[in-house]
This record gives structure tokens, C-alpha cells and sequence, in this order.
């Protein structure tokens, strides 16, 4: 079966007709702009994986005991903790959903597809050099997390922030260096993820340097191949 046949089979399999997305891109990639914008158009429960684990840490939930106890030892949550938390809150979703920052691993992605049914993963292409020359020209104001960029919504005054005149700074993990092994590292650890939703038919990705050129591809895309079939 090609590609899209596949991946149109997976939308009409979702249950209840619902649509249910992971979706994959580097840091820095625009995922974060693209996920709002689909959750919004679509009316999807928009479950971050790092937001889940911060809210049943806080929440002090069984699970987040859990992982905070392997957090607090300075150890990678296991991929059975994560999948209980993930599967936790999508059962509880009324609505499809959009899975963000989950599966990182194999393993994960493995455990996910057999617990649950996806209708598509929607990966983000973006060229690494376009991620670094977009996150080289960030400052923040730490008192506030007011963000800005060289590139784009730039500070009135260089270095400045708009409101106290504060000096913004860059942050270490900004510096192109640091960056570039960033991605790196996530392409290694994603490869095989990536290469397995290929295998089940799921994947669809889009390439290209902005959002706003990506979103549309993203809408068209869901609204053909998937909301229609659904």
C-alpha cells in the first residue's frame, strides 16, 4: 500500500472518528507554533509530555512520585513510568488529541503504538542551519521571560528590554555551538522513531524554514487526508 493510501487508512481507523496525532521536529523547529495552531483549528486536547510530568509531580500523583523519584537521583524517567503518564491523560481526553514530546525512544514509540491508535505523525522539517540562525539572535529578560529576536519582534533598543530598559542576555544553550549539538543529538535519538512510524504508514513530513509557510500544509493536510475521512 503507497504512502498516502496507508496514511488515509489510519485517519478512517481512528475510533469514534477521532483524530490522534504525535507530532515529531527538533528543538527550535517552530513545533510549539505548530501545535498551537493545529490544537485550535481542530479543537485537539494538546498533551505535552513535559507539562504532564510537571503537573502530576506537582499534583503528587502516583505516578509523579514516580518519576520524581528518578528525576531527584539525577536518572532518565524509564520508558514504563512515561507511557503509564502518557496513557493516563490520553484516556482521559474527551477529545483527539495531539501528542507533543512523546515517544523519544524506540521503546516508547513500540509501547505507544500497541496501547493506543494514532492516525498520523506529523513530522517538522527544518533545516538545522535555519534553527540555529533563528535561535542565535534570541535574548530574554530573566526578571520577566520576555523573549525577543534579532530576526523577528526585536527590542526597540538593542539589548534592551522593551518595558525596564534591563539588559537582555543570551542563554548558554543558545550559543550556535551548543545548538548544533542539540540537534544533532536529537536526530540520533529519533532516527529509529521516525523509521518506525514510517514502517506503520503513519508519517507525513514537511519541509521548509518558516511556520508560517508550514502551517498551511499542516491544515490542508489534516483537513483532506484525515477531518474529511474521519
Amino acid at each position: 500500500m503507497c504512502s498516502r493510501a496507508r496514511l488515509m487508512a489510519r485517519c478512517l481507523s481512528s475510533p469514534a472518528g477521532k483524530l490522534t496525532a504525535v507530532i515529531m521536529g527538533p528543538p527550535g523547529a517552530g513545533k510549539g507554533t505548530i501545535s498551537k495552531r493545529i490544537v485550535n483549528k481542530f479543537y485537539l486536547a494538546h498533551l505535552s509530555s513535559g507539562d504532564m510530568l510537571r503537573n502530576h509531580i506537582s499534583r503528587q500523583t502516583d505516578v509523579g512520585l514516580e518519576a520524581k523519584n528518578y528525576l531527584d537521583q539525577g536518572k532518565l524517567v524509564p520508558d514504563q513510568v512515561m507511557l503509564n503518564l502518557i496513557l493516563t491523560e490520553l484516556k482521559q481526553a474527551e477529545t483527539g488529541w495531539l501528542l507533543d514530546g512523546f515517544p523519544r525512544t524506540l521503546g516508547q514509540a513500540k509501547a505507544l503504538v500497541a496501547e493506543t491508535s494514532i492516525s498520523t505523525v506529523i513530522n517538522l522539517n527544518v533545516p538545522f542551519q535555519t534553527i540555529i540562525d533563528r535561535v542565535k539572535g534570541r535574548w530574554v529578560h530573566v526578571a520577566s521571560g520576555r523573549v525577543y529576536n534579532d530576526n523577528y519582534n526585536a527590542p526597540k533598543v538593542h539589548e534592551k528590554d522593551d518595558i525596564t530598559g534591563e539588559a537582555l542576555v543570551q542563554r548558554a544553550d543558545d550559543r550556535p555551538d551548543t545548538v548544533l549539538e542539540r540537534l544533532k543529538l536529537y536526530e540520533n535519538q529519533t532516527k529509529p522513531v521516525i523509521d518506525f512510524f514510517e514502517e506503520k504508514g503513519l508519517v507525513k513530513t514537511f519541509s521548509g524554514t518558516e511556520s508560517d509557510v508550514l502551517w498551511p500544509q499542516v491544515k490542508q493536510y489534516i483537513e483532506k487526508d484525515c477531518i474529511t475521512l474521519a
